[in-house]
């Protein structure tokens, strides 16, 4: 058994034993500030059997000019770069020494940014009074080209120890953390962000909030559109109080926004105050309407400040009804001539009735008012539905 070991030595390829040590790059994987310089050295194995002039350099992919190029002995080249940029990927950007047959020797990752400015804009708002969430945005120009890591902290003002949120999150232009629980009500709370890379750090302003001053809710539920009658330029609209607020003590005042089927503008009735339903006059005979509600819960607890609007409501539908009334106890209904558009939907309104009510006796200007809805749902060019930041 003994006398095989020297043989197996033997056996093993000299390269292989040194593969772990082809070259190295120093500085090995530098923090930079943009604008700066950096010369960095490749070092050969001398086992190898190159020569350091045989050898080019890439910066992620890209060869750099032999002319940034320097041989320092035989065994060693360097490569000087000035006025770095922001490295194009947070993961650092790729200095590689090649052979000159393009194999990979070593690599380095440099990292060339800036320092975070403190944070700005730090704004929160709490659901049904159940949680809290904050969002802030960077400060200075926002981008420090290296990854930048983002801690909001929080502590009840006058005693209580430091916390720190745990469930962050990005947007386009902003971050974001979410506390789902154990949060304490009539107790200001200080809350701020720190940021921090390998640059350096830094802190925001100190936001003061109490959570029964920044409550929103979930949007009103069951919002219903409905006519008045036969009045031609007027919807009635319903909707039900949030559920998750009942058992809150507040008063709710509430928004109506509707708009034209074929538009895109919304008008907004403000004045609606705390009741749940509102009658829309003015509006165009024979047209649907869509419309949506939301909810802003103020004097939650006898708080003297308004709460945060909610999301607005899911749309609902109806039409105004027309002054071609349909003729009642009849399915041959012949339109006008003179309104080509009105026969071609009511052709269209007939073929889907068929599918959904049972002969005549299933039609009602509710199912028409259904088929309009559907009607709008199958234009996606026509769906589009303004969606507005919670904030």
């Amino acid at each position: 058994m003994f006398t095989f070991m020297p043989l197996l030595l033997v056996l093993i390829p000299r390269v292989f034993l040194s593969s772990t040590h082809v070259a190295v790059i120093s500085p090995q994987d530098p923090v930079l500030q943009i604008g700066s310089s950096l010369t960095a050295t490749c070092t050969l194995n001398l086992e190898l059997g190159l020569h350091a002039d045989s050898l080019y350099w890439t910066l992620n992919g890209v060869i750099l000019s032999s002319s940034t190029y320097s041989v320092l002995s035989p065994a060693a080249v360097s490569v000087t770069l000035h006025s770095l940029n922001g490295s194009k990927q947070q993961s650092g950007d790729n200095l590689v020494c090649h052979r000159g047959d393009g194999q990979v020797l070593a690599g380095s990752c440099l990292y060339v940014g800036m320092p975070p400015e403190k944070p700005v804009n730090i704004t929160c708002w709490s659901r049904n009074t159940k949680d809290l969430s904050c969002k802030w945005s960077p400060g200075g120009h926002g981008e420090t080209h290296i990854r930048t890591k983002y801690a909001l902290k929080y502590k009840l003002r006058w005693y209580g120890k430091e916390k720190q949120c745990e469930n962050y999150g990005t947007g386009k232009k902003h971050y974001f953390c979410y506390i789902p629980r154990n949060l304490a009500l009539f107790t200001p709370y200080e809350i701020w962000v720190e940021a921090a890379n390998q640059l350096g750090s830094a802190t925001s302003e100190i936001t003061t909030l109490d959570i029964l001053d920044v409550v929103t809710t979930d949007p009103p539920a069951n919002v219903q559109v409905s006519r008045v009658g036969d009045l031609e330029d007027q919807l009635t609209v319903r909707w039900a109080s949030s559920r998750e607020l009942k058992d809150v003590l507040f008063q709710a005042k509430y928004q109506i926004r509707y708009r034209l089927e074929d538009s895109t503008d919304w008008k907004v009735v403000d004045n609606v105050g705390n009741q749940t339903s509102c009658r829309l006059a003015g509006l165009r005979p024979g047209t649907v309407y869509f419309v949506q509600v939301r909810c802003n819960p103020v004097g939650i607890y006898g708080s003297r400040k308004a709460g945060i609007w909610s999301d607005w409501s899911h749309p609902a539908a109806a039409s105004t009804p027309s002054s071609q009334h349909l003729q009642s106890g009849s399915c041959d209904i012949k339109p006008s001539e003179q309104n080509s558009t009105l026969r071609r939907e009511l052709k269209q309104f007939f073929g889907w009735v068929r599918k959904h009510a049972q002969g005549c006796s299933g039609m009602s200007i509710k199912l028409y008012d259904q088929w309009r809805v559907w009607l709008q749902k199958s234009h996606n060019t026509r769906n589009q539905i303004l969606q507005e930041d919670n904030s």
